[in-house]
């Protein structure tokens, strides 16, 4: 006998119960119990987290507000006082103006996107529910109602055919209503990007008087080359100045790895030193990699890491003194004093491709994903084709499990056909169950979120994406579409498909296949089973209040740092990192919000009950998501609002997807001319598309047109080698001057640090017990200085206890980059000069650039883009441009000297830099020039960690 809880499948009676399950998935008594259950919890867990971040929020600014001890004067938020409730007031009063001002233009239409859809919602919610549901409840048959529960009378299941031209009345409705306030905000977006380009902040900007060009053919690879394709689409009599990309070699991957040793380093220290005073018997150790082809033997972990960190130095050193101007790259960029020029050029190039090239307005130079810009159009076009393979294989894997979710999580009734043992306990508790399917079908299908943008996001990074802006609206692309298939259609459509099939099986046998398949009435099935489902999207979108509530009081980031804090041996960067006001994912963030409008449009005239939960959604989330914006996240990577267009096709699509429900509705319980009264629905949305489309988007993207003035058109504008130079350092390769990072260590470790340490410098050991390291404490009548001179760098950097926030660091390239960008705008891409430009905007602590709260730093700042000052004796070669030749030179007008022929690196480069105010050498600041051959050490890795 066998005795397992699951039936055996060949088992007849288990057979006919499966089919009997999936033909009803959703026991109505058990499923108007799981939602209020999930009501119950939802609310209550959500209102008892608001009241815990309104308790804690004023005691843990750190958490909950890292932004008003960060920010500088114009980006800092608006005060918040201590009381429980007072986060509420600049919440509810800070104007749209103010909004964008101190988080940018991205954040401030998601915060307009999350109101229009709370809007939207609102107005179909009066509909919905006012018409809707009296009038399937009225228009009933009694007969077949009188033993079913509010929420399936509520459907038009079971109404009479008249009652249908209300479904037709109400898509029209809806249509007008979604379309209407589209247009209100397409506008509003309009004026918003006006704006923007006419601020302050765009108008000092590289980027913004800058185009890149792609795919230059390897006879025009060069600066004057550039220049020659570029006058081809050039309405402008202005010369601009161009910028022809080098060839880095392997200096990214590199650059990559020295960071992975550095902080792979700093964690075994860490886990090492964790009680200097009672310090583990044995050092830690570790397997070689495998890349280096060493011994697969352990070896010491600390002087394993610490070589390979040397020799990465000593190697990154050497690569970037052999780069020069001779290897030209396929891409380029190319500047002009005004911005009217260079966006009139772009506007003219946008459907020209001179030699084939692709000219466009250039992103941010911190926005450029480096790595794709040498691809062919070729190599492009396959990396996206076999990202979209990967993309599709992942969403046909997910539709079994998605499946098996629709049918047994969305109800415990039908696991417990199958699995007896479960169904006593099922029936002996069924109050307790019908919450557990409230809570546990929704969150599993919730917990997917946090994992497939991680995977799209990886993808798209292998797809030939030239921006991470513009990797991020293909991330969204993609998982909007992944959920609507996966996680709204064939979730709730899986049943009633199942039941079609197993029916035509049935019936084969006694009937021809193409009768049974029509006797099947597919569409029907279709219908019952979306009207059927539709209680558990109600129970979805109510807990999205509760993950509305977790985001707001940062549940899972204050969990895992306490839980790191308390049982893991953190390093001193990642202490610094958590300190750090968080990235805020528009991608996940807006998909989440696309699909959940989504839903709620789908099923607005099947369980009109979804419109004012999700409308309740959404004007809980705007304050919440308001208030993050203005007081914890940044924007890692401002686009100036290009999320826009994405929202708007996929909203217009969603009201598509809607329509299409209807007319299914309309076909099964009404009448073909109710269909054909919807039909037209469609393609209005796609007419109201493309005519938005022709009036805003060309002066949404575009500073102007091509049709300047006379006075704009013939403006010389200015061509400086100073200018060129500007070019040249802000959007050169980032791994030409990138500074390296130092391994961090506690200052409480660095004495047992000095006994564990086994180096091969000399240099300090008259001073201490120890041979390769120059620890001390920090000078507190100098900040940023150490009590030793200044000049002698350290192979470790140490950081006091109290100096573990963000603060002391904001300002640093290896922090600033990752984490507070957003904050203060990225330095590299101001067009004015060092003396002209605030201290605050490059980097530099002064007591009227931040708050009076903040402390000023005492630890020395990692130093910016070394080729800041344009007066070219710091820039490197290979991104040095020579001088414009003069028209009479006899070398053409655009004749720029090529540098390569002339001067090669090793003769060109002067005195390497040395930052006295920092204390780092010249392989830190990128001094790239190799040493004089007149130094016998110049080999040596001594050579630069000893003092001068």
């Amino acid at each position: 006998m066998d005795h397992s809880p699951l039936q055996r499948r060949d088992d007849p009676s288990s057979a006919d119960k499966f089919l009997q399950l999936i033909q009803d998935p959703f026991k109505s008594a058990f499923q108007i119990n799981a939602v209020w259950a999930s009501l119950g919890t939802s609310a209550g867990l959500a209102l008892v987290l608001a009241l815990l971040f309104s308790l804690f929020r004023p005691r843990n600014s750190v958490v909950y507000a890292p932004k008003v001890k960060h920010a500088d004067r114009k980006h800092t938020p608006p005060p918040v006082g201590k009381g429980f409730f007072a986060w509420l007031q600049p919440v509810l009063r800070t104007k749209e103006s103010e909004l964008i001002d101190c988080v940018g233009l991205d954040a401030a239409i998601f915060v307009r996107f999350t109101k229009m859809c709370r809007n939207i919602f609102i107005f179909l919610s009066i509909i919905g529910c006012g018409v809707m549901i009296p009038l399937n409840l009225t228009q009933s048959n009694n007969s077949s109602t009188a033993s079913l529960s509010a929420f399936a009378t509520m459907t038009p299941l079971y109404v009479t055919t008249n009652a249908i031209w209300s479904q037709v009345v109400c898509a029209w409705a809806f249509d007008i209503i979604v379309a209407f306030f589209l247009w209100r905000n397409y506008k509003a977006v309009f004026v918003l990007r006006r704006k923007y380009f006419q601020s302050s902040d765009y108008q000092r900007s590289l980027h913004a008087r800058t185009l890149m060009i792609t795919d230059i053919p390897p006879a025009s690879r060069s600066d004057e080359g550039v220049l020659r394709l570029t006058d081809e689409v050039n309405p402008t009599a202005s010369i601009p100045r161009a910028s022809v990309g080098r060839n880095v070699k392997e200096l990214p991957d590199m650059i990559k790895k020295h960071e992975e040793s550095v902080r792979e380093l700093e964690t075994v220290l860490a886990k090492y030193l964790k009680n200097p005073d009672r310090l583990p018997a044995n050092r830690p150790t570790m397997h070689p990699s495998r890349k280096t082809g060493q011994s697969k033997e352990k070896v010491d972990a600390i002087d394993y890491l610490t070589d390979r960190i040397e020799r990465l130095e000593e190697e990154i050193r050497h690569v970037r003194g052999s780069i020069d101007k001779r290897n030209a790259m396929s891409y380029g960029f190319v500047s002009w004093e005004m911005i009217e020029h260079a966006h009139a050029v772009a506007y003219t190039a946008r459907k020209k491709h001179p030699d084939g090239t692709t000219i466009k307005l250039a992103p941010r130079p911190s926005d450029l994903i480096w790595e794709n810009l040498p691809l062919s159009k070729q190599a492009r076009r396959w990396k996206r084709f076999v990202n979209r393979i990967w993309v599709t294989i992942l969403t046909a894997i997910w539709i079994a499990p998605n499946a098996l979710i629709a049918i047994f999580l969305s109800n415990l009734s039908n696991l417990g056909l199958v699995w007896p043992a479960f169904q006593t306990s099922l029936n002996g508790s069924p109050h307790a169950w019908a919450a557990v399917q409230g809570i546990l079908s929704p969150a599993v299908t919730s917990l997917f979120y946090l994992i497939l943008p991680i995977i799209f996001r990886r993808l798209a990074i292998r797809a030939g994406d030239v921006s991470k802006t513009s990797r991020e609206r293909h991330v969204l692309h993609h998982l909007y579409s992944f959920f609507v298939f996966n996680n709204l259609i064939v979730f709730s459509l899986f049943s009633a498909a199942w039941t079609f099939v197993a029916a035509v099986i049935d019936a084969r046998g006694n009937e021809d296949a193409w009768q049974a398949i029509q006797d099947g009435d597919f569409y029907a099935k279709v219908m019952s089973a979306l009207c059927q489902v539709s209680p558990f999207w109600v129970t979805y979108l109510l807990q999205r209040n509760l993950g509305a509530a977790i985001d707001l009081a940062q549940l899972v980031n204050v969990i895992w740092v306490w839980f790191a804090k308390t049982f893991l041996a953190p390093t001193p960067r990642q202490a610094i990192e958590w300190t750090a006001p968080p990235a805020f994912d528009y991608a996940s963030y807006y998909n989440y919000f696309l699909f959940y409008a989504t839903v709620a449009l789908c099923f607005a005239t099947l369980q009109p009950v979804v419109l004012p939960v999700t409308a309740l959604y959404f004007g809980l989330d705007v304050m919440m998501k308001k208030y993050m914006l203005l007081y914890v996240f940044v924007t890692k990577n401002e686009s100036g609002g290009q999320f826009w267009r994405v929202l708007f096709n996929r909203m217009v699509f969603a009201t598509i997807l809607a329509n299409v429900i209807i007319a299914l509705v309309a076909k099964v319980k009404g009448t073909w001319t109710m269909v054909f009264c919807v039909v037209p629905l469609p393609f209005l949305m796609l007419g109201f598309k493309i005519y938005c489309a022709r009036k805003f988007d060309t002066d949404i993207k575009f500073y102007n047109r091509a049709n300047l003035s006379d006075l704009e058109a013939l403006a010389p504008g200015k061509s400086s080698k100073k200018a060129s130079d500007r070019l040249n350092s802000k959007f050169g390769h980032p791994a030409l001057f990138k500074p390296l990072i130092t391994p961090m260590v506690h200052a409480k470790a660095a004495e047992a640090l000095k006994r564990i340490y086994r180096g091969r410098l000399g240099s300090f050991e008259a001073e201490a017990d120890y041979s390769d390291i120059a620890m001390n404490p920090m000078s507190t009548k100098q900040p940023g200085k150490t009590m030793r001179d200044v000049s002698n760098p350290a192979p470790y950097e140490v950081v006091p206890e109290n100096h573990l926030d963000f603060s002391y660091f904001k300002d640093r390239h290896d922090f600033r980059d990752e984490f507070g960008g957003g904050i203060y705008g990225r330095p590299e891409d101001l067009m004015t000069e060092r003396s002209q430009t605030p201290r605050s905007a490059l980097g530099e602590w002064s007591p009227s650039s931040s708050r009076a709260s903040s402390p000023a730093p005492s630890l020395p700042s990692m130093p910016l883009n070394p080729y800041e000052n344009y007066d070219g004796s710091n820039i490197h070669p290979a991104l040095r441009a020579a001088p414009m030749s003069r028209p009479d030179s006899g070398r053409g007008f655009y004749q720029q000297d090529n540098e390569s022929e002339t001067r090669l690196l090793n003769q060109a480069q002067g005195p390497a830099l040395t930052d006295s105010s920092t204390g780092l050498d010249r392989w830190r600041t990128g001094g790239y020039g190799p040493v004089g051959q007149d130094d016998p050490s110049f080999t040596s890795y001594e050579h630069y960690r000893a003092p001068r």
